[in-house]
């Protein structure tokens, strides 16, 4: 499978990273509009075709598909571009910053057939692997989750700390992950939630901290709290509150509720959540089946966000 990988910032690096690593998979070429970063990281990882124009990649004999790791403001359409050349597409998340934009996605991929899918690693890190397995297993049910998603970024830059051409957001971004995580583990529709948020930074104009709450429709709830202020430590840290037992996952590591280590390596083939998304995108075009985190199924936490976006805009 020939593939055009579009972004070549931090997390267009995190996929050429597990690419190499899935055998019959090839990228060739990177869009970037910055060229020389572009070229940079084409000649890192032996790519032969760097361009700063979308549909002259997509051009390129042989390509199927298509990975964009770009600015979120610029994922709907390209994802809509990419379709309308026939080409299946992975978004990195979110699949868009608003309703409207993702419900539009996801009739063009209903439109096409095509494989759509969008990036939310969560459901591959093996940690919430292991979860999700006992939960379709019957062995846990979620009480509550509570999590923290926090860094301090009180500037405009990327995970690698590099200038970012864009702005950040800790709703249709961050949130995202913790939002359609909470769906995905529960198995329930979200029908009672409530956003508040802070001051918003003067010059970025984003809110800098965030707290969410979610009740589904048998009563399982979710809290999230969210920080662009928090000086250490950063990242995201989910607390499973079950009916048999507790869980604290932090990325790839997972421990009990009495911090007491669970091995999580065999999980999947990797520890690598974005490879085993990747992977996931990449066997669900060789099956010709909706891969896991499908447009389609992701829409629903676009949904719970358009619905606390309006309550903050009150």
């Amino acid at each position: 499978m020939k593939v055009v990988l579009a972004g070549a910032g931090a997390f267009g690096r995190k996929h050429l990273d597990g690419i190499k690593n899935i055998d019959g998979v090839e990228v060739v070429s990177i869009v970037d509009p910055v060229t020389d970063l572009a070229k940079k990281t084409a000649d890192q990882y032996g790519v032969a075709h760097v361009t700063g124009d979308l549909d002259e990649a997509l051009a390129l004999p042989g390509v199927g598909a298509a990975i964009l790791a770009t600015p979120t403001p610029m994922h709907a359409e390209q994802a809509i571009q990419c379709m309308d050349a026939g080409k299946h597409v992975e978004v990195e998340i979110p699949l868009a910053d608003s309703l409207a934009d993702a419900e539009a996605v996801v009739a063009k991929q209903k439109e096409t057939g095509l494989v759509a899918m969008c990036g939310h690693t969560r459901r591959f890190n093996p940690s919430h692997q292991w979860v999700h397995n006992r939960i379709r297993a019957g062995e846990l049910s979620i009480q509550q989750m509570d999590v923290q998603t926090y860094f301090f970024r009180r500037s405009n830059l990327n995970a690698l700390g590099e200038p970012r051409s864009w702005t950040d957001h800790l709703l249709w971004h961050h949130a995202a992950h913790t939002v359609d995580l909470f769906l995905y583990q529960a198995g329930e529709k979200v029908v009672q939630v409530n956003g508040i948020e802070g001051p918003h930074h003067p010059e970025l104009g984003i809110a800098m901290d965030m707290s969410i709450q979610m009740k589904t429709e048998s009563g399982k709830i979710c809290t999230l709290s969210l920080s662009f202020n928090n000086d250490g430590p950063l990242g995201t840290f989910f607390r499973y509150i079950c009916d048999n037992g507790t869980y604290i996952a932090r990325y790839d590591d997972l421990v009990d509720g009495n911090e007491q280590p669970i091995d999580v390596t065999n999980v999947d083939v990797s520890m690598n959540g974005i490879e085993l998304q990747d992977r996931e995108f990449f066997a669900a075009i060789e099956a010709g089946r909706e891969p896991n985190s499908s447009v389609a199924e992701v829409l629903e936490c676009y949904r719970v966000l358009d619905e606390v976006e309006q309550q903050l805009n009150e």
